[in-house]
């Protein structure tokens, strides 16, 4: 493998112009980088890190020497475009966050924007994401969730949003502060009943966590304690946790009062949950539950 380019080893000739590859890398344990993500980040000539600091202690920990620059937030504007012009170039750059899969709530869409707009290659190199960790081993049902990045800080925002899921027959990821857990359970528990949760606290870290039961009982559990360090993953789950296999099943009319009953819905919020599930447009799910 020694001496072999990133082209060759992909199956493709050498063309001049450079890729950008999204490396994944460890949301905690250092062990869970992959072999292709690391012979990646010694072959590049430039990775472009949401933190070089922290990005720095992972390269160190593997001995590699590449060269770094930062990529963040803040200058994502004008940065995506200098990388772009290397790429266009010849560069091979490798774009990593602090942990995890870049651009899943981390600086990254704008380049992968550009590159797409420029015809620059984008090369995924699949690693550790918090989202899928949580999700299989929370215990809720896994076939279909969404991600909705991090809940809004402020409490009336985040309510609103939260009304959204009341009629969501899917599993939802979200990230959450510490500091805001205790008053984003208070609130899932005020709007969405008592839905069953799970807290993951330091995913793959020595101190990784699992709270799994009714929104009220994990609630209950975290007041207790004086303080709740660490990263948290959060997901709910749906009320109704019958497969849709079964769902399809049963005559929308019945499907439609069984909503209503287990989850509290009026009758047109319950048709056109329903309507999702099985991929009709609503005029057609109300036509089905009138016939």
């Amino acid at each position: 493998m020694k001496g072999t380019s990133i082209a060759e080893v992909r199956g493709f000739p050498e063309t001049g112009r450079g890729s950008l590859y999204l490396v994944g890398t460890p949301i905690g344990n250092l062990e869970d980088i992959t072999l292709r993500a690391l012979r990646i980040l010694r072959q590049v000539d430039l990775i472009a890190c949401e933190d070089t600091r922290q990005t720095q202690k992972l390269l160190n920990h593997f001995g590699l020497k590449t060269q770094t620059t930062s990529y963040h937030e803040h200058n994502e504007i004008t940065k995506a475009a200098e990388l772009v012009l290397r790429m266009e170039e010849g560069a091979r750059i490798a774009l990593v966050s602090d942990a995890g899969m870049p651009g899943i709530s981390d600086p990254g869409y704008r380049l992968v924007h550009l590159c797409i707009r420029h015809r620059i290659s984008i090369v995924p190199v699949p690693g550790p994401s918090a989202v899928v960790a949580a999700l299989a081993a929370s215990g809720l049902p896994t076939h279909a969730f969404q991600f909705v990045g991090f809940l809004p800080p402020k409490k009336s925002a985040r309510r609103k949003f939260l009304q959204t899921l009341a009629a969501s027959l899917s599993t939802t990821i979200a990230f959450e502060s510490p500091r805001r857990v205790l008053a984003t359970l208070q609130d899932i528990r005020a709007v969405l009943g008592d839905p069953p949760v799970v807290v993951t606290r330091e995913l793959t870290k020595v101190h990784e966590e699992f709270l799994r039961g009714r929104c009220s009982e994990v609630l209950a559990e975290l007041r207790k304690r004086p303080a709740i360090p660490g990263e948290i993953t959060l997901v709910i789950g749906p009320e109704s946790e019958q497969p849709p296999a079964a769902v399809h099943t049963q005559p929308l009319r019945e499907r439609v009062r069984q909503l209503m009953e287990e989850q509290k819905l009026s009758r047109m919020d319950a048709l056109k949950a329903v309507a999702r599930e099985r991929h009709l447009s609503k005029s057609q799910a109300y036509r089905e539950y009138e016939s």
